[in-house]
């Protein structure tokens, strides 16, 4: 319950920093308050309230310093994002697939171990990436000839 709480204070305290960044006087923010998540005070506002509100503030111009809590930083986007720009494509198309399949980036590491004795997917080169792109589409091929036929 604290990480509930936690968060919920942070996003109150960027809506009132919003507030304050765009000028807002009292009257013009109750009545956004009341348009947008029909309450009089932000305090009342439930999650998806405090979300339309702060949606609303950001396409009238505000403007967040502080990161965002929505999603952790997931490793398979990060070696995606830190990787040397010719690799990239290939990168997200790994990742994209390993979601497809419901699999995490340690299976692709794995698959890189395999076949090429390299600890990870970022560690590879551009035909070892094909390579592995290949080998996922055979993965993928086989993994829907044993679905079973929907009914």
């Amino acid at each position: 319950m604290k990480l509930a709480d936690d968060h919920r204070r942070r996003e109150l305290a960027q809506i009132h920093i919003a507030k304050k960044q765009l000028g807002l006087d009292d009257e013009t923010y109750r009545a956004m308050l009341w348009t947008v998540g029909r309450v009089h005070s932000s305090a009342d506002l439930d999650y998806a309230g405090r979300r339309a509100v702060l949606d609303h503030l950001t396409a009238r111009g505000f403007k967040s310093t502080a990161p965002t809590l929505e999603r952790p930083k997931d490793p398979l986007w990060e070696c995606v994002n830190k990787a040397a720009p010719d690799r990239q494509p290939m990168l997200k198309k790994i990742a994209m697939m390993l979601k497809a399949a419901n699999r995490k980036k340690e299976y692709g590491d794995g698959i890189a171990k395999q076949m090429f004795q390299i600890e990870r997917l970022e560690f590879c080169g551009s035909d070892q990436l094909h390579r592995i792109i290949g080998a996922l589409n055979y993965d993928a091929r086989r993994r829907a000839e044993r679905a079973p036929a929907p009914l």
